[in-house]
């Protein structure tokens, strides 16, 4: 069964706003596109306006989202190479290393991701624990227990961080799959902004620690934003 028939409303403005993300890095995967004042990456087009690349990436990722739908089954399992695929399908006309596993160690502000030596392994653990738990994904689409399973897949994408850039837009996509696997409507994510951002990010350090209920709480917040405004 194709999840195709999902609605789609709101999907633009809710998988493709980007959450301010500077990140610092060293590397040829650092390198940015000459003439932008180091405000975009070197890329396959020669974009050196950072608005100019933000609506590509937009453009593609809408695009590549509604592909997804139309192409992921109810009863689908993720794996790793599938969802590195995702990665490769959106970027892959704008970036030479789209899909592919970043080189370079990357952090934001004082706080480190995922070394890149350890990212391959990190996907394979991924794939063996969280997504073959919760993939398909079968839970009831309210409550507590839709939660979990989004929260646990999610903070391991973001805390991994597997690729040079897009990594936060990617992990939505994911989350929006999971979450139609499970009867839910495309995920709103356009109210995490503000005071909504700051919890987000309180929810990405406390799961560094092993605690999951602050992103659980996240997920709940947007599963009652997205199931309020469908039925609106």
């Amino acid at each position: 069964m194709s999840l195709a028939a999902a609605t789609l409303q709101s999907l633009e403005h809710s998988i493709t706003s980007k959450m301010a993300d500077r990140y610092t890095a060293t590397g040829a995967e650092a390198e940015f596109e000459p003439g932008s004042r180091r405000r975009v990456l070197r890329n396959l087009l020669g974009i050196r306006s950072i608005r100019e690349m933000e609506k590509m990436e937009s453009e593609e990722l809408l695009a590549t989202t509604r592909r997804a739908i139309e192409g992921t089954n109810a009863d689908q399992r993720f794996t790793a190479d599938h969802i590195r695929y995702l990665h490769r399908a959106w970027l892959e006309k704008v970036y030479p290393w789209a899909g592919q596993y970043r080189s370079v160690n990357i952090s934001k502000g004082d706080f480190p991701f995922a070394a890149a030596s350890q990212i391959p392994r990190l996907m394979e653990k991924l794939e063996a624990e969280q997504l073959r738990e919760y993939t398909p994904y079968r839970a009831a689409p309210v409550g507590d227990e839709v939660a979990l399973g989004l929260a646990a897949v999610h903070v391991e994408l973001v805390l991994i961080h597997p690729f040079r850039d897009g990594n936060g837009r990617w992990a939505r996509l994911v989350a929006t799959l999971m979450a139609l696997q499970a009867g839910l409507p495309p995920l709103d994510f356009s109210g995490v902004k503000g005071r909504e951002r700051l919890r987000y990010f309180a929810a990405v350090h406390a799961a560094l620690a092993g605690n999951l209920a602050p992103m659980m709480f996240v997920f709940e917040r947007i599963i009652a934003r997205t199931q309020r405004k469908q039925h609106s």
